[in-house]
């Protein structure tokens, strides 16, 4: 059984920068049995973290839409697992106001970090929290996931301007504050295919490249991400070929 010590023990090995920017898409499941529990994941990620950033995304887009228009803040639950479900409700954890693609962020400069992203149509604009890791050359930790959820990627595809990614019109979403204040967000949304089925394309690129590398947390086969290096990477092969994540094929490497 894994524990909190043994833990951050494998984070220091898998050479996390403790006052950095850290963020982490999860599987908790894929960890293993974990004396305490997603709780004890918890504590080990903010005790490692304390001198930096630390963040979660917690995503709502799976049901907040025209016909549920609304994010409540402080009570949306997020959509993309356990692990950031608990970190948002944790004392001092700060939410952005995205109604769709929204992070949580714990430690140095949180409420510098997540406090734009209601500000824009887009779901990873370059002025999000999504663009601020590029800027704070973040590290991005995929615990027993891969590429596939890895939302960074759909940032970068934003930025490059890949046609065909986002819808031309806006559902008219709100998100909620605690005191009940509605703030319009007029949003645009990832359109048709799931293009981030196809980002496992580049992981042998990415790790060949210096830009990712594998270790293991728990039982979980973990991606260590440079968020500015991948970002390098997948923006001149994507300038190289626009269609690269169009289609499920491996690449001719």
């Amino acid at each position: 059984m894994h524990t909190k010590e043994s833990l951050m023990k494998q984070l220091e090995l898998l050479g996390i920068d403790r006052d950095g920017t850290l963020l982490v898409h999860s599987s908790m499941k894929s960890m293993g049995l974990v004396e305490g529990g997603a709780e004890t994941v918890i504590d080990v990620f903010t005790n490692y973290m304390k001198d930096g950033l630390l963040v979660f995304p917690t995503h709502t887009w799976s049901y907040i839409n025209a016909d549920h228009p609304r994010f409540f803040l402080d009570h949306s639950p997020s959509c993309v697992g356990i692990l950031p479900e608990l970190f948002r409700k944790r004392p001092g954890v700060i939410r952005s106001l995205h109604p769709t693609h929204s992070v949580a962020a714990f430690g140095r400069d949180a409420k510098e970090f997540t406090c734009d992203d209601h500000r824009f149509d887009t779901p990873c604009a370059r002025g999000s929290a999504w663009g601020k890791l590029l800027d704070r050359k973040a590290t991005i930790l995929l615990i027993g996931v891969d590429l596939r959820r890895n939302t960074y990627i759909h940032g970068v595809e934003e930025w490059v301007d890949i046609p065909g990614r986002l819808t031309d019109g806006h559902e008219q979403l709100f998100t909620v504050l605690p005191d009940g204040t509605e703030i319009h967000v007029p949003s645009r949304r990832h359109y048709g295919l799931s293009w981030s089925e196809h980002f496992w394309k580049v992981d042998e690129v990415l790790e060949r490249n210096g830009a990712m590398y594998k270790g293991q947390l728990g039982d979980a086969v973990v991606r260590v991400c440079d968020a500015a290096a991948l970002a390098k990477v997948i923006t001149e092969m994507l300038r190289d070929n626009p269609d690269l994540f169009s289609d499920n094929n491996a690449l001719d490497l």
